[in-house]
């Protein structure tokens, strides 16, 4: 795998927690908007490396004046996406750093 291929994947991977990111922070918008159906983004590995993220309603049922939202889920989602962000974000500059010491040992 190259260096360039790891970063891609780090960046895809940064992509799709910025997609779930925003599907929750709509989901904490709506908690209270009566008939809102919660958004759940569904995550998928690509063949080439990488992924994909897709934001569809979750189909649940929701009580008549209330929406579907959990709170402490989207917490708890929130949490995960930034932990899985902050993880792609260290692969990435781990790459940029290998991409300064080649350069440096080139022009050595």
């Amino acid at each position: 795998m190259s260096i360039s291929t790891m970063m891609g994947i780090a960046v895809s991977g940064m992509q799709v927690q910025t997609k779930r990111l925003a599907a929750t922070a709509d989901n904490v918008a709506n908690a209270l908007t009566p008939g809102y159906d919660r958004r759940v983004t569904s995550l998928t590995s690509l063949a080439a490396g990488g992924a994909s993220a897709s934001v569809r309603p979750s189909g649940e049922t929701t009580l008549p004046g209330a929406s579907n939202v959990d709170l402490g889920q989207e917490m708890l989602d929130l949490i995960s996406a930034e932990t899985e962000f902050k993880a792609n974000a260290s692969a990435f500059e781990t790459g940029a750093e290998l991409w300064d010491v080649l350069m440096s040992i080139k022009r050595d």
